[in-house]
């Protein structure tokens, strides 16, 4: 008698094993969520940079986000750029540094900073 029970029981606990391991699997491919790899805290203020940063978050591919370091003592505009869902993390952080160096080459600005770096990637 002591078999039977133990064989229903074992079952049980391999068919949750086998729900928990695929579900896990999943969720694997996705990084929509995630902030990924964060090398300076992203500034996004209140207007199309934070909407970008947002959209970077949401992202399910590789992203990047790329933005001017802020200061509040010289510097009162931030130029952002970013890129998703790309080929490769790489890709994504060229094309993200790209845009944002285009946005200030198009405004014809100069920041105290130099210029745009990756702020986030995944």
């Amino acid at each position: 008698m002591e078999l039977k029970y133990c064989r229903g029981m074992a079952a049980s606990i391999l068919a949750s094993i086998l729900i928990f391991t695929t579900a896990g699997a999943g969720q694997a491919g996705s990084l929509a969520g995630s902030k990924g790899d964060v090398r300076f805290p992203p500034t996004v203020g209140s207007g199309e940079c934070n909407v970008a940063y947002k959209g970077y978050v949401a992202a399910s591919g590789h992203s990047a986000y790329a933005a001017t370091f802020y200061s509040r003592v010289v510097d009162l505009y931030i130029i952002c750029g970013t890129k998703l869902n790309a080929p490769s993390q790489k890709a994504a952080e060229e094309m993200a540094l790209r845009n944002c160096q285009a946005g200030l080459t198009r405004w014809k600005l100069k920041t105290a900073s130099g210029g745009c770096a990756i702020s986030a990637s995944k």
